[in-house]
C-alpha cells in the first residue's frame, strides 16, 4: 500500500491536467488502494498500435501526462533518425521534400528540421493530446501542424504523405468505448510503425525523465487550413470510374450512370468524425448526397445512441436501419468513429431489420471483383485472418497475392500493393494516397459497384452469388470473447498449445501450427492457425491488438456446382462454422 501511495503521490505533483490531478486527489484521500493499483499497476505500454487506453490518472491511463512523455519520445526518436534539421554533409539522409518543402535548406547544406502533422478525433481529451502533441514536438526542435479540426484518421494518413512529413500522429481510440483514448503513430512512408521503430520509441519514451524538463511552448506550432482536407477529397474522387478523376456535378452516380436511378445511401458516422467528409467525398464523385442518419451524424464523444461505436457491435446499426426503412435506399454505409473502417448493408427481406450486414470479407471480395473488372493491376493482399477468397480471385485474375500477419501496419507495406483489406471492416483502395485503411474511399468505391449493378437490375448481393459459384462460397464468421482479466487470455492460449485439438466440426485438423515460431516467412507474433479438412475449413485464435478480447477466426469452403447449388452450400457452410465454433470452445475451455 505505502509504494502505490507513494507512486501517485509522485505522479500527482509532476500532472499538467486539473481533471486528473482532482481525480487522484480524491483517491489518495479515500486510500483507495484497490483503484490507485489499477492505474499504477504498469504503464500502457507502446507498441505497434501505439497506445490506446482508458481516460483516467496514472501511468496505466491515457491522459495529459502519458501523452506528453509519448510525444517527448517519438520527438528523440525522430531527431536520433536526422530529422533535428541541423547542417549536414551533401547527400546526408533526409526526408523528401514535399508540399511543406524543405528544398532550399538542402540546396544551402542545412535541412529544414523534420515536419510532425498531428490529427485527432472528437473523443474527450483528443484536442488537448494533439496540441501537447504539438507543444512538445515544437520544444524539441522540430516542427508541429495540426490538422485545421477534427477529422478522419484517413486524412491525417494521407497528410504524412502530401506534406512531405517525417512523421504523423493521430489521436484516436477509433471505435473503443467512450472511455478510452489512444496514439496512433505514422512514419514519413504514411505507414503505422512496425518493428524495429515501435519499440525503438518505446525505448526513447522510457528515457524520458521528469515532465518538467520537457519544454512546452505555448505557440510556435501551424495550425493547417483547409487546403489538406481539400487536397484529400480531390484525391478521394480519382478512386473511381478505373482511376480517372470524376466531374465534381452531383447526380445520378459515376461517370453519369444510366439505369433506374440514382444510387440512395444511407450514412451513419456512429457519432465519429466522418460525416461530412464522406457527404463531401461522396457529392464530388458524382454521387447524390447521403442521407445522415441525423441522431448519428454529429461528434459526441459520449456516443449515446451506442453501446459500442462499433459497427459489428449488436445494435450498433439500429438506427441506421430504422432510418433505411423509411428511406427505402440502396446500401446502408456507416463508418466507426474515426473513420477508417467501413461497414456496408444491403436489402434483405429474410433479415429481422430488412437488411443483412456484409461481413469484411465479403466487402473485401465485392471490391477485389469491381477493381479486377476495372483492370487493376499490382498486388492483391489481405491478413492471415481474413477469408482465403481474396488469393483465389487474385490467382485467377494473373495477380499477385500476399498475406500478411493482422493489421494495417504490416497490409501498407506490401510491395507493389494495389488493394488491401483485413475483416476488420478495414480496406486500402488508394495506397498511392492513403497507406491505411480508410473508410471513406472504400465507401465510394462500393457506392461506384453498386451504382453499376444498379444499372444492369442487380445488386451486391448477387455478385456474391456469381462469386461463390465461380470459386466456391467462402464462407467467415468469429468467435469473440471479451475479458475483463488479461490473463485469462493467455491462460486459454496455453491451454490450446498444450493440447491442440484433433478434430473441428467432424473433421480432422490437419495441421496445427504455432504463429509465435514465425511460420510461412511473417514475423512471429501470438496466435495458432488450425488447417481443416481438405481444404474445408481454417481457424485462427489470437489475442486481439486494441481490445480486451480473445478472437477465434473461422472460415469453411463449400463448392459449388451451379446457382442451383447455393442453399445447400450456404447450409453446410453454417453446419461446419456453428460446428468449428463448439468444438474450439470446448478445447479452449471458453
Amino acid at each position: 500500500m505505502e509504494n502505490v501511495i507513494a507512486q501517485a503521490q509522485a505522479w500527482l505533483a509532476e500532472d499538467p491536467d486539473p481533471e486528473t490531478r482532482e481525480e487522484l486527489a480524491k483517491l489518495l484521500e479515500a486510500e483507495d488502494v484497490d483503484a490507485l493499483t489499477a492505474r499504477f499497476a504498469g504503464t500502457l505500454q507502446f507498441g505497434t498500435a501505439g497506445l490506446r487506453g482508458e481516460l483516467g490518472a496514472g501511468p496505466m491511463r491515457m491522459n495529459r501526462a502519458v501523452v506528453i512523455r509519448a510525444a517527448a519520445g517519438l520527438a528523440a526518436y525522430l531527431r536520433a533518425q536526422g530529422h533535428a534539421g541541423e547542417a549536414e554533409a551533401p547527400g546526408a539522409p533526409g526526408h523528401a521534400p514535399g508540399a511543406a518543402g524543405n528544398a532550399a535548406g538542402n540546396a544551402a547544406g542545412t535541412r529544414e528540421p523534420g515536419l510532425v502533422v498531428i490529427g485527432y478525433d472528437a473523443r474527450h481529451k483528443s484536442a488537448q493530446f494533439a496540441r501537447d502533441t504539438a507543444a512538445v514536438v515544437t520544444g524539441a526542435g522540430l516542427r508541429a501542424a495540426l490538422l485545421p479540426r477534427p477529422l478522419p484518421t484517413p486524412v491525417l494518413a494521407f497528410a504524412v504523405r502530401h506534406l512531405g512529413a517525417v512523421a504523423g500522429v493521430t489521436v484516436t481510440a477509433s471505435h473503443n468505448p467512450p472511455r478510452d483514448n489512444g496514439y496512433k503513430v505514422y512514419l514519413g512512408d504514411g505507414s503505422q510503425i512496425v518493428p524495429p521503430a515501435d519499440a525503438e520509441i518505446a525505448a526513447a519514451i522510457d528515457a524520458v525523465g521528469a515532465l518538467a524538463d520537457v519544454p512546452l511552448p505555448e505557440t510556435g506550432w501551424q495550425v493547417l487550413d483547409e487546403e489538406v482536407v481539400e487536397a484529400y477529397l480531390d484525391r478521394s474522387a480519382t478512386v473511381l470510374n478505373g482511376g480517372a478523376a470524376l466531374p465534381t456535378a452531383g447526380g445520378d452516380g459515376p461517370a453519369g450512370s444510366s439505369g433506374p436511378g440514382p444510387l440512395k445511401v444511407v450514412h451513419t458516422a456512429l457519432h465519429g468524425v466522418g460525416a461530412d467528409t464522406l457527404r463531401e467525398a461522396f457529392v464530388r464523385a458524382g454521387f447524390t448526397a447521403p442521407v445522415a442518419v441525423a441522431e448519428q451524424a454529429e461528434p459526441d464523444p459520449d456516443f449515446p445512441t451506442v453501446a459500442f461505436p462499433n459497427p459489428e457491435e449488436p445494435g450498433a446499426m439500429d438506427l441506421a436501419f430504422g432510418a433505411a426503412r423509411a428511406v427505402r435506399p440502396d446500401l446502408v454505409i456507416a463508418n466507426d468513429p474515426d473513420a477508417d473502417r467501413c461497414a456496408v448493408a444491403v436489402p434483405d427481406e429474410e433479415a429481422p431489420d430488412g437488411w443483412r450486414m456484409l461481413r469484411g470479407d465479403e466487402v473485401g471480395a465485392l471490391l477485389a471483383t469491381h477493381l479486377v473488372r476495372k483492370g487493376a493491376r499490382g498486388t492483391f493482399a489481405t491478413t492471415i485472418v481474413s477469408s482465403s477468397l481474396l488469393g483465389r480471385i487474385a490467382q485467377r485474375a494473373g495477380l499477385a497475392y500476399e498475406e500478411t500477419l493482422t493489421g494495417f501496419k504490416w497490409l501498407s507495406r506490401v510491395p507493389g500493393l494495389r488493394f488491401g483489406y483485413e475483416e476488420a471492416l478495414g480496406y486500402c483502395v488508394d495506397p498511392d494516397g492513403v497507406r491505411d485503411k480508410d473508410g471513406i474511399t472504400a465507401a465510394l468505391l462500393v457506392a461506384e459497384l453498386a451504382a453499376e449493378l444498379k444499372a444492369q437490375g442487380r445488386t451486391p448481393a448477387d455478385l456474391l452469388d456469381d462469386i461463390a459459384v465461380e470459386y466456391g462460397l467462402h464462407a467467415t464468421d468469429q468467435l469473440s470473447v471479451r475479458v475483463e482479466d488479461l490473463s485469462l487470455i493467455d491462460e486459454v492460449m496455453g491451454r490450446l498449445r498444450a493440447a491442440p485439438p484433433k478434430r473441428l466440426a467432424g473433421l480432422r485438423v490437419t495441421a496445427a501450427e504455432d504463429l509465435r515460431e514465425g511460420v510461412g516467412g511473417l514475423p512471429p507474433t501470438d496466435g495458432l492457425r488450425y488447417r481443416v479438412g481438405d481444404g474445408e475449413a481454417r481457424v485462427v485464435v489470437r489475442p486481439s491488438g486494441t481490445e480486451p478480447k480473445l478472437k477465434c477466426y473461422l472460415e469453411a469452403v463449400v463448392p459449388v456446382a451451379d446457382a442451383s447449388g447455393l442453399e445447400r452450400a450456404r447450409q453446410r457452410a453454417r453446419e461446419v462454422l456453428d460446428g468449428l465454433a463448439a468444438d474450439l470452445s470446448k478445447a479452449a475451455g471458453l
